[in-house]
């Protein structure tokens, strides 16, 4: 005599039928789908004995309810990702959902694409552009003005001083005369083009000169001494009459060398003297 083999709930003999093992009981298709079967994620009805069946995390899906909640791309033999909403989802979507945004068009950027990052910020490549002039910066070196970028000849044309001499931007350097920019190699001497940062110069009708083409070009010259009347050094104070200068410590008596600074006296023949030697004239 045969042994009987029976479904473990409803006693049918299952010699012949198909049957499911669960938990160590075998089981009749029809109460394993009415008793034993796992709930769906997706449509909430039973997986049935005859019904392919996945699952994650103790959580169960039908094979064609297991999708993509954003794309609905089936992932049974796909990369997936479980996100904390209880959501399945494909790499990609889920790298669009949790990846960090582009700060130019917010969209997400994805793992692996050219980009930029800048005090912890991300930008496509192509976002991460000029406040001016709009052009990606890519490999360039750039300026940040507040929160704006600024590529460099945007930055020096919108914000740089402008050199006194030739109007154009100075970015880097530069001196500063009677509260006017320069670029260095633009501050020169009016006469001779040497360079003037760092050496001594004066300035006559708003062109500046080196000591030696001043003293040759421009300075008057002392009608005592013949020498160039200069602002450097001794002889600094002038005494000016009709046509003629003089360095004030040339300004003296032609016959008794009393410094007339200051003093009346008496010009004769292109000299002068003292009131006193004047009278013995």
């Amino acid at each position: 005599m045969t042994d009987r083999f029976d479904c473990y709930y409803c006693r049918d003999n299952l010699h012949g039928k198909k049957y499911v093992k669960k938990d160590e009981k075998h089981v009749c298709t029809k109460c394993f789908d009415k008793l034993c079967a796992n709930t769906c994620a997706e449509c909430k009805r039973p997986i049935g004995a005859d019904s392919k069946e996945l699952h994650h995390k103790n959580r169960y899906w039908h094979e064609d309810c297991f999708r993509c909640a954003k794309c609905y791309k089936p992932l049974a033999s796909e990369p997936f990702s479980a996100r904390d909403d209880g959501k399945i989802m494909c790499g990609k979507c889920s790298s669009r959902e949790d990846g960090n945004r582009c700060q130019g068009c917010y969209k997400v950027v994805m793992p692996g694409s050219q980009n930029v990052e800048y005090k912890n910020k991300l930008w496509h490549e192509e976002c991460f552009t000029c406040f001016e002039c709009k052009q990606p910066i890519r490999t360039q070196s750039f300026l940040a003005k507040g929160d704006d970028i600024f590529c460099v000849p945007c930055h020096d044309k919108k914000f740089a001083k402008k050199c006194f001499h030739c109007k154009e931007p100075i970015s880097s350097g530069g001196i500063s005369y009677q509260d006017q920019p320069w670029h260095s190699e633009c501050f020169v001497c009016q006469t001779c083009r040497k360079p003037l940062a760092g050496s001594r110069f004066t300035s006559h009708e708003n062109h500046v000169y080196c000591v030696d083409c001043y003293k040759t070009d421009v300075a008057k010259k002392c009608h005592g001494c013949k020498n160039p009347i200069t602002g450097f050094g001794h002889g600094t104070n002038v005494v000016n009459y009709e046509q003629y200068s003089w360095h004030e410590y040339c300004f003296n008596c032609k016959k008794c060398s009393l410094s007339l600074a200051n003093k009346r006296f008496v010009i004769n023949q292109d000299h002068i003297y003292c009131s006193d030697c004047a009278k013995k004239l």
